[in-house]
């Protein structure tokens, strides 16, 4: 059995030149608030929902075009660690108190230690409408070489609820309802690195996206059951039908 996971944070990480156009939307959309930056160049700040605890993060990023990973919060960080590499990871960098490691099928993500963290935040309402979404949902977009093994992966280093997606290209792996964020792992038709973005549950896609496209997104593409959407500062992301309170679909 691994080391049980405490909290999760979503990093949403961008083009650092974009910092303040990412800082502007996310919290828009998540009904947070600004922490003060932190880092050598001021690359990372939390986003702060009122009366619980946080689990949003944006992270400026020198080079690409960033994306999305997740920290995984312990108590015991080394005792995690140790899990993850002998199911395939390696380590990226260690630091002092937390480390950066890489999954077997390519995916950067932290193990940080546990601070308290265990109210989650609700879910937000859309301006002038009624509709709901909450962000609570990493995706995982990966070759099919890798896919299994990466769902084996996660599920076992987590030990959360792991079972097929509505879809056959889709598996969710679930953690308990007081933690914030589900992995959903997705197969792609092609052979490509890694990589990974947000999703965000919506009452009424519809009337989020409209919220969002005033906001400054725009819609890329039409999927099965979601939109794909692009912020701001350039990074893809998806509105699901999903009920924001559960993470269920209807």
């Amino acid at each position: 059995m691994t080391e049980p996971i405490r909290w999760t944070y979503a990093f949403v990480d961008r083009p650092l030149k974009e910092s303040g156009t990412a800082h502007d939307f996310w919290t828009a959309v998540t009904g947070t608030r600004l922490s003060e930056p932190r880092g050598d160049r001021d690359e990372f700040v939390t986003l702060l929902p009122g009366g619980a605890d946080a689990c949003v993060k944006v992270q400026g990023v020198e080079d690409g075009d960033g994306g999305a990973h997740l920290d995984l919060v312990v108590e015991d960080v080394t005792a995690l660690v140790l899990s993850a590499r002998r199911l395939g990871a390696e380590v990226v960098a260690g630091h002092e108190g937390w480390t950066v490691l890489r999954s077997p099928g390519g995916q950067s993500f932290c193990v940080v230690p546990w601070q308290g963290e265990s109210t989650r935040p609700p879910v937000v309402e859309v301006p002038g409408g009624g509709a709901t979404s909450r962000l609570d949902q990493v995706c995982l977009d990966l070759a099919p070489s890798v896919y299994d093994a990466e769902v084996a992966f996660w599920s076992e280093l987590t030990g959360w609820v792991s079972r097929p997606g509505a879809l056959p290209e889709f598996h969710v792996v679930r953690p308990p309802a007081t933690l914030p964020f589900r992995i959903l792992l997705q197969r792609l038709d092609d052979e490509r690195p890694a990589s990974a973005h947000h999703d965000i549950a919506c009452s009424d896609v519809d009337a989020v996206r409209a919220h969002h496209e005033s906001l400054g997104a725009a819609l890329v593409a039409r999927g099965a059951h979601w939109n794909v959407m692009r912020d701001p500062s350039g990074g893809t992301y998806c509105l699901t039908p999903r009920d924001p309170a559960t993470g269920s679909l209807p």
